[in-house]
C-alpha cells in the first residue's frame, strides 16, 4: 500500500481525515509513490488558525534574529541538497542534474531571506514642515499564502515562504498534488531550522482548497505560480476579496537571432533552453525568429535537437525527462498533430519511446519550421520540448512580432551588435531580456517579472513604473564599446 502523505499543520506532520486521496505516479513509470490527501476544511481552519496565531508573536521578533534562522535553513538545503533533488526527480520526472538546479536557485532565495535586515529599513525625513518630522515603516502584513505549479517543486515555494517568513509574516503552502512530497521535505527541514514551528503551514489539495484558502478573511496575501486560466483566477478571486495579490501566468518567450550571432553558442543555447526539463518552464524559449540569412542555421539546430532524447531521471544519458502527467502528453501531441497542418515538421517527438519504460509519459524533441503567427502551436502555450522557427526580414520586424504577442514573460536576443542590443532591449515589450542569455532568470536581489498576460498584480506598491530585468554576456559589451561608444552612455549593464 502506498504511503499517506501527511499535511503540515501546527508544526506537526499528521494525517488528514480527509475521504480524498490522490494518487502520485512516477511520470516515467507510472508507479505510484505516495497518496496525497485533500485537506478538509476543517484541517484548513486549523492551519490558518495557527498561522495567525504564530505572527502576533512573530511579527515581534528582531529581523536579525529571524535572518539566523533562515541562516540554519540554507545551511540545511545545502546539507540535504541532492536527498531533496533525488525526492523531485522522482515525483517530478525531473534529470538529477536539472532537480539539483531547481533545488540550488531555491537556495539563493533562501541566502537572500538570511540578509533580510537592511531590506526592511523605513525612510525618515526631517522637517517635511516646520517643526514636524516624517517616518516610514516597513511592518509585517500577517498570515500568507503561496500556490505553486508542478513544474518548480522546490525553487518556488522557496521563493515564496522564506521571504515572507523573514519579512515577519507567516505562511501556509499549498503545492502541486501531483508532486507534493518535495513540499513536505522542504517544511520538515524548516522545522529543524529551529524557528517556532508553527511560522509555516502545508496544505495539499486542489480547487477546492485553493478557493477556501484565498477566500479566506485571514489570508492576507497570495502568491502563484501557474497558467493563465487559473492565474488570471486566482488575481480576481483574490483582489475581489481585498487581499494582495501577484499571480505568474503563461509565455511564449522567443529568442531573436540575428546573422552576426555566434553560430555554435545561438544553436546550443536554443537547444538547452526550448527542450530542458522537457520544455515544462515558464522561461523556456518556445519560438526562434531567424532573421535574415540566420535562417540558414535551422538545418543545424535540427541536427542538434534530433542528438538530444528524454530518459529516466537517473540516467546520464537522458537530455531530459519525462512530461509530468499522461493528460500534459496528451495536449502536447495533440498539439504537435494540429501543428503538422499549420507549419513544417522536421522533427516528430509525438511516438516517442524510452527502451525499459514503456509507460513513461514520453514526448521527444520536436522542431517546427515556417511557423505563422495565426496558428494554434504559435498562439498556445505548449509547455513541452517543442521548439517553433520564424523567418523575418530584419530586427525590426522581430520586435513588432513580439510585441504583437499577448505574453511577455522573457525574451532574449543573440546578436554580436551593441546597437542591436540596445535596440532590442529598449524596444521590446517584455520583461525579463536577455543579450546573448538565453534564459534571463534574475537572482534574488532582483524582481522576477512578467508584463502583459504574463503577470497580474503589483511587485512594487511603491512605484507605478514596470520592472524589467536585463541582463547580458560581457562579450557583447565589450564589443559595444568597440563599435559605438556614445550609445554605451544610455545603458545600464549588469556583468556577469
Amino acid at each position: 500500500m502506498a504511503e499517506k502523505l501527511s499535511l503540515f499543520i501546527d508544526g506537526d506532520f499528521v494525517k488528514s481525515d480527509t475521504k480524498n486521496w490522490v494518487e502520485v505516479l512516477n511520470p516515467a513509470t507510472q508507479e505510484v509513490l505516495c497518496e496525497v490527501p485533500f485537506a478538509t476544511e476543517e484541517e484548513i481552519e486549523k492551519a490558518v488558525a495557527s498561522a495567525k496565531q504564530a505572527f502576533l508573536s512573530w511579527r515581534e521578533t528582531p529581523p536579525p534574529e529571524r535572518s539566523r534562522i533562515m541562516m540554519k535553513y540554507q545551511d540545511l538545503l545545502k546539507v540535504n541538497h541532492d536527498e531533496i533533488a533525488k525526492i523531485l526527480s522522482r515525483e517530478n520526472g525531473k534529470t538529477f542534474e536539472d532537480a539539483k538546479g531547481d533545488v540550488w536557485r531555491g537556495i539563493e532565495v533562501v541566502e537572500q531571506a538570511a540578509n533580510i535586515t537592511p531590506l526592511l529599513m523605513g525612510e525618515t525625513v526631517e522637517n517635511v514642515a516646520k517643526e514636524i518630522d516624517s517616518y516610514s515603516y516597513t511592518q509585517s502584513l500577517g498570515v500568507c499564502l503561496g500556490i505553486t505549479p508542478f513544474n518548480f517543486p522546490a525553487m518556488i515555494p522557496l521563493w515564496m515562504f522564506p521571504m515572507a517568513i523573514a519579512c515577519g509574516n507567516t505562511f501556509i503552502l499549498k503545492p502541486s498534488e501531483q508532486d507534493p512530497m518535495t513540499a513536505n521535505k522542504l517544511a520538515e527541514l524548516f522545522l529543524e531550522a529551529g524557528g517556532p514551528s508553527n511560522l509555516l503551514q502545508v496544505i495539499h489539495g486542489g480547487k477546492d482548497q485553493v478557493d477556501k484558502l484565498i477566500k479566506h478573511p485571514e489570508i492576507r496575501a497570495i502568491s502563484f505560480v501557474g497558467s493563465v486560466a487559473v492565474g488570471q483566477y486566482i488575481y480576481r478571486t483574490g483582489t475581489d476579496h481585498l487581499k494582495r495579490v501577484q499571480s505568474f501566468a503563461g509565455a511564449k518567450n522567443h529568442m531573436v537571432v540575428m546573422p552576426d550571432a555566434n553560430k555554435n553558442k545561438t544553436i546550443d543555447s536554443l537547444v538547452g533552453s526550448s527542450i530542458g526539463a522537457a520544455g515544462q518552464r515558464c522561461m523556456a524559449i518556445s519560438v526562434a525568429v531567424f532573421v535574415g540569412s540566420s535562417k540558414e542555421w535551422i538545418e543545424d539546430l535540427k541536427n542538434e535537437m534530433q542528438a538530444v532524447n528524454p530518459g529516466p531521471w537517473d540516467s546520464k544519458e537522458s537530455g531530459f525527462g519525462p512530461v509530468i502527467s499522461p493528460q500534459a502528453k496528451e495536449k502536447i501531441i495533440k498539439l504537435i498533430e494540429r501543428g503538422k497542418d499549420e507549419a513544417d515538421c522536421l522533427i516528430d517527438g509525438s511516438a516517442c519511446e524510452v527502451e525499459g519504460y514503456p509507460k513513461g509519459n514520453w514526448v521527444g524533441t520536436t522542431l517546427f519550421a515556417n511557423v505563422k503567427t495565426d496558428s494554434e502551436i504559435y498562439k498556445t502555450e505548449i509547455f513541452g520540448p517543442v521548439l517553433l522557427c520564424i523567418e523575418v526580414d530584419s530586427l525590426e520586424e522581430a520586435i513588432k512580432l513580439i510585441n504583437a504577442n499577448p505574453f511577455g514573460n522573457g525574451t532574449s536576443i543573440f546578436t554580436a551588435s551593441g546597437r542591436s542590443a540596445r535596440k532590442f532591449r529598449h524596444e521590446i515589450e517584455v520583461g525579463q531580456v536577455g543579450i546573448n542569455v538565453p534564459i534571463p532568470v534574475p537572482l534574488p536581489f532582483f524582481s522576477f517579472t512578467g508584463w502583459k498576460q504574463s503577470f497580474y498584480g503589483d511587485l512594487h506598491a511603491y512605484g507605478k513604473q514596470a520592472v524589467r530585468f536585463y541582463t547580458e554576456t560581457k562579450t557583447v559589451t565589450e564589443r559595444w564599446f568597440e563599435e559605438d561608444e556614445e550609445s554605451t552612455k544610455n545603458l545600464t549593464i549588469n556583468l556577469e
